[in-house]
């Protein structure tokens, strides 16, 4: 497995293992066969209320700790965010079974940001957790809180994929030391993303499927990638990317797609402000 080295000198592996909407009484025997398979890097959250799952598959799987690289993820808090965020981590590393993490991520760019910042640094001083980041920080919102604080962030996962590129965005985060990540890679199959032409042909040439060539596309451009499927013989082809290579022609085809939005939603939209401000989690 490939990996990338994080601005405070810790691994990463470029490929992992996603589990963003996969029902509870599915996640366990999904990350069961993504370890098999041999995933390494696991990423949850707590809004995805799916914790426990990972944790009893990374605990019946015998995988030495040392040998995974486990995210989970902050939901938004209130002040004093410091605190609470503390009590939110505790809680997931509980869940989790572990005593530490090898990240954390504030999931939204929503609250008392700073005094989750705060909380989070702390942790990080602590050796609790290896790396600390953010989610869905947009630049503006990335640099004011690098500029503004002690910490950097260590990665920012935002929506990166073939209509929706991040370029841009990605070379702001490399001039700060802050790794990419992507998640919705395949853009949920959206703009019927798994029967392009241009993806579909390009993938011929390689004898890869366009979900193949979304990954190699993604990591050969340094982007972390999470694929999640509960389908192990899925799981098994999203990680048999690293046997070719695209050309730099092949590349700048993919680039041609990029619509420049979202998707899905945008952070910077007052309602989606409004809506995650008042999502609240269970404790």
């Amino acid at each position: 497995m490939q990996n990338v080295t994080l601005n405070n000198g810790v691994e990463m592996p470029v490929l992992g293992f996603g589990v963003y909407q996969i029902p509870p009484e599915q996640t366990e025997k999904a990350v069961t066969d993504a370890l098999a398979v041999g995933y390494r890097l696991l990423d949850t959250a707590a809004a995805y209320q799916n914790e426990e799952a990972v944790g009893r598959a990374i605990k019946s799987s015998g995988i030495p700790r040392e040998e995974l690289f486990v995210t989970t993820k902050l939901w938004i808090q209130d002040a004093p965010a410091q605190q609470n965020t503390r009590r939110a981590f505790e809680t997931s590393l509980a869940k989790l079974g572990l005593d530490h993490l090898d990240l954390y991520l504030m999931h939204q760019p929503f609250g008392d940001v700073y005094g989750q910042w705060r909380g989070l640094e702390e942790l990080n001083r602590e050796g609790l957790a290896r790396a600390i980041g953010v989610a869905n920080f947009y630049p503006d919102r990335l640099v004011d809180l690098v500029v503004n604080n002690e910490i950097t962030p260590a990665v920012n996962q935002i929506e990166t994929h073939p209509f929706f590129q991040r370029t841009a965005d990605q070379e702001l985060m490399r001039e700060h030391g802050v790794q990419i990540q992507s998640w919705g890679g395949f853009a949920e199959g959206r703009n019927d993303l798994f029967t392009h032409p241009l993806l579909s042909g390009i993938g011929a040439k390689h004898g890869k499927s366009v979900a193949q060539v979304v990954l190699r596309w993604l990591t050969q451009r340094g982007v972390v990638a999470i694929p999640k499927s509960i389908r192990a013989e899925r799981m098994a082809e999203n990680f048999d990317i690293f046997d070719f290579h695209l050309t730099d022609d092949q590349m700048a085809a993919i680039a041609t797609l990029d619509t420049g939005a979202s998707l899905f939603f945008d952070h910077r939209d007052p309602q989606i402000a409004a809506r995650m401000g008042n999502l609240r989690l269970d404790s």
